[in-house]
């Protein structure tokens, strides 16, 4: 079965419309997917879908644990206010202070770089991010590319560094609980501390993308035998943003009983 409940579009970091998001899974012939932009439930509001595919609303809300980016999805979560709503405001405030001090960093640093570049490039988006200014400092001519923007100047140690002040996991897990949605743990496989997923299993996650293009077969391994011992669903998703830097595209190939439990909870069996 191929599904994606991890992807994203100009309304957060991704290049594409909400529409021509759609139309990618589409022609990848997904199944199942989800927008799950960060910060924001914005690309929901008037998006049609065409007959055959099923669409689980989603959502990536940006947490901070012990110096490690914990990022948390949230699905079947709705569209209007709810437990939710406070949470995605605040972090959207605290993303757009984030890229003002990286933009004052650089400057300072000697980088021809504006708020306004930044927010060329943000378009549409609700929730800034890093990638923004990396798309800025390409068309400025400062760096080729997204990667060399991250690994010259935009991460721990280079100029444009500043660290995110977002909300905690735990407060993430238990906000999209009380809005009646399924918390899960994005890409395990990234973290600095493993152990935080048995801390968030204890503390009420409800599932782990335990299918992601950068984890490995031992990754997957380890990842389904977390979900059994602490009885977590298993969801998937490419995270893809740009096809320039995303190359695989949209759709991963699961065994539909892996994700099934899922769907159920979501009620889009």
């Amino acid at each position: 079965m191929k599904v994606d409940f991890h992807a994203h579009t100009f309304m957060s970091d991704g290049s594409l419309a909400p529409a021509e998001l759609v139309a990618f899974m589409q022609e990848r012939a997904v199944e199942a997917f989800s927008i799950s932009d960060h910060d924001t439930l914005e690309a929901y509001h008037g998006l049609a879908l065409p007959p055959g595919m099923t669409l689980v609303t989603g959502i990536e809300i940006n947490t901070t644990w012990r110096e490690n980016a914990v990022h948390v999805l949230g699905y079947g979560i709705p569209l209007g206010e709810s437990p939710l709503s406070a949470m995605i405001a605040a972090n959207q405030a605290a993303r757009r202070v984030r890229i003002e001090r990286i933009v004052h960093q650089l400057q300072r640093a000697g980088y021809g770089i504006t708020l306004e570049d930044v927010l060329r490039e943000a378009t549409s988006a609700r929730a800034l991010g890093r990638p923004h200014v990396a798309k800025a400092l390409i068309r400025r001519g400062v760096v080729a590319d997204v990667d060399a923007a991250f690994r010259t100047l935009l991460r721990r140690g280079r100029p444009g560094y500043v660290p995110a002040t977002h909300v905690t996991p735990r407060a993430a897990i238990e906000a999209i609980a009380a809005a009646g949605g399924v918390a899960v743990l994005a890409h395990p496989g990234r973290l600095r501390d493993r152990a935080i997923i048995d801390e968030l299993a204890r503390a009420g996650l409800h599932g782990l993308e335990v299918f992601y293009p950068r984890h490995d077969a031992d990754d997957v391994r380890a990842f389904r035998a977390k979900a059994r011992e602490y009885g977590l669903l298993m969801t998937a998703g490419m995270d893809f943003h740009d096809i320039r830097y995303h190359t695989e595209g949209v759709g991963i190939e699961v065994d539909a009983e892996d994700i099934r439990p899922f769907l159920e909870r979501v009620g889009a069996a």
